[in-house]
């Protein structure tokens, strides 16, 4: 891990300690195994954006929570020194690089989504608020409601995250696209 990466697993472990809940329980509740969540929280696995999604649900609190910074927000974060976030198993598929620090008190978050070719997110979700994106490399198949869109760089994409979404990249190169959403949910 370096030094900006986030500890997932220590955070999700603390929650879950905090609220005294105990491992299977919360596997429970997220529907995934007791082994798997103890590998998440070790850092031995990653959960995919959706299971990442439901244990943040079961914890009481939002995605961006997990990966909150506490120090001041800088006004400029350099190529290279930005937290990256695995949400899929390293090589495997999407991975979060923060553009911005995901604090309680912001409104807006935004990413560039790293997709391996092949990569994907699981299942469609629906939460509140609204995305805009911009394919800044390779490809990209975007469903909403069920209507698949296929992007190429350059394409940009909006839509109300209450409708079902979810999206892969089709191609044989790394997608990344910059992903910016409100409120914050991951």
């Amino acid at each position: 891990m370096r030094d900006h990466d986030v500890d997932l697993g220590n955070r999700l472990r603390e929650l879950r300690k905090r609220q005294g809940l105990r491992l299977n329980a919360v596997a429970e509740m997220v529907g995934c195994s007791e082994s798997m969540l103890s590998k998440i929280e070790n850092n031995k696995g990653n959960p995919s954006l959706n299971l990442l999604h439901r244990i943040a649900e079961a914890l009481g609190v939002s995605i961006s929570n997990l990966f909150a910074e506490e120090e001041d927000e800088p006004v400029v974060r350099r190529a290279g020194e930005r937290p990256v976030i695995e949400v899929s198993a390293p090589g495997q598929g999407i991975s979060l690089e923060a553009l911005i620090s995901s604090r309680a008190d912001t409104v807006l978050q935004a990413h560039i989504h790293i997709v391996v070719p092949g990569g994907r997110s699981r299942r469609a979700i629906s939460h509140e608020g609204e995305e805009v994106g911009y394919l800044l490399e390779g490809e990209l198949e975007l469903e909403v409601d069920g209507q698949t869109h296929q992007l190429s760089q350059g394409d940009a994409f909006y839509f109300r995250s209450e409708r079902k979404h979810r999206y892969r990249n089709p191609g044989t190169t790394i997608a990344r696209v910059l992903w910016v959403n409100t409120p914050p949910t991951f």
